[in-house]
């Protein structure tokens, strides 16, 4: 009886947990924002999350804004004379049929000059600015580790 009752609440949740981290926005689908913790005196704090474009038209992120820092912008890591260094983007692309991947060391929200300390747990809005999608309005989930890659699994 347990057993079928933590079923029956598992099944309810479910649907519940996979729209607070995933979002649509047309052809496109947004997976997991999330940013890491850091201490209270940091000055800039990254957003992740990976824009799967499911349409055949290529689509821009062309920025990005948040009530919780001053500023917002797409950066991006890149090796340069065998240095890692960070450099600001103007857009960035989301092939038709393809993804773009906003992760550590690679694409990312820059959000300077946070206006609060973000724990574990948090969540914070985040509007990402497309160029045929429109605004798109997320929740970032403040987490303590890079969340673990998973296959998502539709059978609810």
């Amino acid at each position: 009886m347990k057993l079928r009752h933590l079923f029956v609440v598992a099944s309810l949740l479910c649907p519940l947990a996979a729209s607070a981290h995933e979002y649509d926005a047309g052809n496109l689908h947004i997976d997991h924002p999330w940013s890491r913790e850091l201490p209270p005196n940091a000055p800039n704090v990254s957003a992740y999350f990976t824009v799967h474009n499911k349409g055949d038209s290529a689509d821009r992120l062309l920025g990005a804004d948040t009530p919780v820092a001053e500023k917002a912008e797409l950066h991006e890591h890149i090796h340069k004379d065998g240095l890692m260094k960070m450099q600001h983007v103007q857009a960035v692309d989301v092939p038709a049929g393809g993804e773009a991947v906003f992760a550590p060391m690679g694409y990312h929200v820059m959000l300077f000059g946070p206006k609060q300390a973000l724990k574990e747990g948090d969540r914070f809005p985040l509007t990402l600015h497309f160029e045929k999608a429109g605004d798109v309005k997320v929740e970032v989930a403040v987490q303590k580790n890079e969340p673990e890659q998973h296959e998502h699994m539709h059978a609810h």
